[in-house]
């Protein structure tokens, strides 16, 4: 009889890498994080240059703005990070200790998983038998849990992806305001920011998979919203002061 090939080749643009779901959280938290960056330091500039005429004023509530954001940022990431791996952790470890204690039990709760997706009993009890010979933890936290254990984040790599990411977005506006002539410098930096949130919208939704246009109008309605409610609370706090 024939060999039957049994190697299954991904459809074109159809990803089966394990973490590329992992992956792409990283790039829309890194890109949501450029776009923090880029609204909270144009509203911060737009609203200071809308009450004062001062380039030092105005760097100084930048650098400020830009500074207190990213450390704001990265302790954010940090502290939810480790509350999320802490959990995953307690979590695998409660699995551990009943695969220990409990091995029969665990295996009937395997199979009953991968039954209720669909396979019949006996081929269920041997998908579970196969998957806890290779890796007994790894098969448990990936049916019961949805926790690859080789895979925890780690809160350091997100807190200092998320500074970097806005304090990259931070800068545009910030350099936006200070490099035109004092007459164009609020105009200049609103059209630099509607151009970077288009961008960053339609790289969100392209990552998403969602569509395109309404992220960007959505994305640049927001940013376009909060520079024009900053500089109307500028203009009134320099009128009054």
């Amino acid at each position: 009889m024939a060999e039957v090939e049994t190697d299954v080749v991904p459809h074109e643009g159809e990803e089966h890498d394990q973490g590329i779901g992992a992956k792409l959280n990283w790039l829309r938290a890194a890109v949501l994080g450029a776009n923090d960056g880029i609204v909270s330091t144009a509203g911060i500039v737009i609203g200071v240059a809308a009450a004062t005429t001062d380039r030092g004023a105005i760097v100084t509530a930048g650098v400020a703005g830009l500074a207190a954001g990213a450390m704001s940022m990265a302790a954010g990431e940090y502290v939810s990070v480790s509350t999320q791996r802490d959990t995953e952790k307690a979590l695998l470890d409660k699995e551990t200790r009943e695969l220990r204690e409990m091995p029969e039990e665990e295996l009937r709760e395997l199979a009953e998983i991968y039954e209720g997706k669909g396979l019949s009993s006996e081929l269920a009890h041997e998908v579970a038998v196969q998957l806890t010979k290779h890796d007994a933890l790894g098969a448990h936290a990936e049916a019961e849990l949805g926790i690859d254990p080789n895979e925890l984040t780690n809160p350091w790599h997100a807190a200092w992806a998320s500074m970097s990411a806005f304090t990259g977005g931070a800068l545009l506006p910030l350099v936006a305001i200070l490099l035109p002539p004092r007459g164009a410098r609020v105009v200049v930096t609103a059209l630099a920011v509607v151009v970077a949130l288009a961008v960053t919208g339609a790289v969100s939704a392209g990552l998403g998979g969602a569509p395109r246009q309404r992220a960007v109008l959505r994305n640049v309605a927001g940013g376009v919203l909060a520079m024009a409610v900053t500089y109307g609370i500028g203009a009134l706090v320099g009128t009054q002061l």
